[in-house]
């Protein structure tokens, strides 16, 4: 009984200390040159103190739960995430033109995604359980251009990374990024021919940018969402879901952001 007993205890204790590790969602507004943004925060309750900031950019359909998701997933290892909108108006595309059409919104006036992006920044920034010293920012297809541009644009960001993202073909004039950069790609992504992975790598070297270029050879568009083959499917795109690139990915992406941060400030 005693035995018994003592396991029980030590059950329940574990069982409480889970407990009170509780991701936090919400969702937030905030306002860039008077367009409503709609984001979603999330972190974890039971870490203490201020800790990091992580920015996640959606892809070209917009602020989703695919977004939300990985927002969480920041949170879970211990970060405070925001999911931001690029759209406003939490706006979310049900078709690949209304996709192109929004995203093309946004990638064509830069100045206008800058300033959607650095008010999303500086909402991130001001959150009870952030650090605003140490802040980073990932994105997705659409959102990785953005992540990517932001970099270029001398944003004061401490690192970005981009998961199958359309790579910018061009940088401001002496540009020198200050952000430490990791793109992750697909070998066989039609929508960013060799052409473009070429002139995009010569743009990192040219402005003497900190960057590392992973290539998951065989992968196609858009391998981190596993709903990327119903969407392929129903709009006939090459996007396919790679659980491998997936889980490698992200794995590099951790790894990424302790290095950009540094284990103290965790």
């Amino acid at each position: 009984m005693k035995i018994l007993s003592l396991f029980l205890i030590l059950v329940f204790s574990f069982l409480s200390i889970t407990a009170s590790a509780k991701i936090v969602g919400k969702d937030v507004t905030y306002k860039s040159e008077g367009t409503t943004l709609k984001g979603y925060l999330a972190y974890d309750d039971s870490v203490k103190g201020k800790r990091p900031g992580v920015l996640v950019v959606h892809e070209w359909w917009g602020h989703n739960d695919y977004a939300r998701t990985r927002a969480n997933n920041l949170a879970e290892l211990g970060y405070t995430a925001l999911a931001v909108d690029m759209y406003g108006d939490g706006q979310n595309a049900d078709h690949p033109d209304k996709a192109g059409e929004l995203a093309g919104s946004v990638l064509g006036n830069l100045d206008v995604a800058e300033a959607r992006f650095t008010a999303a920044m500086k909402f991130l920034e001001e959150q009870e359980t952030v650090n605003s010293e140490y802040i980073a920012a990932i994105g997705y297809c659409f959102g990785g251009a953005v992540v990517l541009n932001m970099a270029l644009r001398g944003v004061d960001l401490d690192g970005v990374a981009s998961f199958h993202g359309i790579l910018p073909q061009e940088a401001p004039e002496n540009a020198k990024p200050t952000a430490d950069i990791i793109v992750f790609h697909g070998g066989a992504d039609p929508f960013v021919p060799k052409e473009q992975f070429d002139k995009f790598k010569k743009i990192m070297q040219d402005t003497g940018a900190n960057y590392e270029l992973v290539v998951y050879p065989g992968v196609q568009h858009s391998f981190t969402n596993p709903d990327a083959d119903e969407y392929g499917k129903k709009f006939e795109l090459p996007l396919v879901y790679d659980e491998d690139a997936d889980k490698k990915s992200w794995e590099q992406t951790q790894t990424f952001l302790n290095r950009i941060f540094q284990p103290e400030n965790n």
